[in-house]
């Protein structure tokens, strides 16, 4: 694993209520992810980039990702929340990326939006 992999791990994946966690480079659509083996498609991640272009839309459409519809919980230009019946997802927006967490049913959804947006703090104030 890279380091920004390691980071996702470390800060995400061990807290046991986030499923997997990608950051995505906005300009380059690219997503590093963790675990290594999740996969977040071109497609997906030009969804979630477009998400932020229009939050209102998503307040009220929802998302449509992994062949699963995300009802929204929060969209504004720095954090969207989205749940569904298996799980959920948090998209936290910083200056050149979007961190992507994801968590399935059993996980705790509160726990799993503070590690996320304790993380995309943390790369603001590194204007990362």
């Amino acid at each position: 694993m890279n380091q920004i992999q390691n980071l996702l791990y470390d800060s995400l994946i061990k807290t046991q209520h986030v499923e997997a966690a990608a950051l995505i480079r906005i300009k380059e659509g690219i997503a590093f992810t963790s675990p290594p083996r999740f996969n977040v498609p071109a497609q997906i991640i030009q969804t979630v980039v477009d998400a932020f272009k229009n939050p209102s839309a998503i307040r009220k459409e929802g998302l449509h990702v992994w062949d699963r519809s995300y009802q929204c919980v929060r969209a504004d230009k720095n954090s969207i929340y989205a749940k569904c019946e298996e799980g959920g997802l948090v998209l936290v927006k910083t200056k050149s990326n979007i961190l992507l967490a994801t968590y399935r049913e059993g996980m705790y959804p509160s726990v799993c939006v503070e590690a996320a947006e304790k993380l995309g703090s943390y790369f603001r104030e590194r204007e990362i």
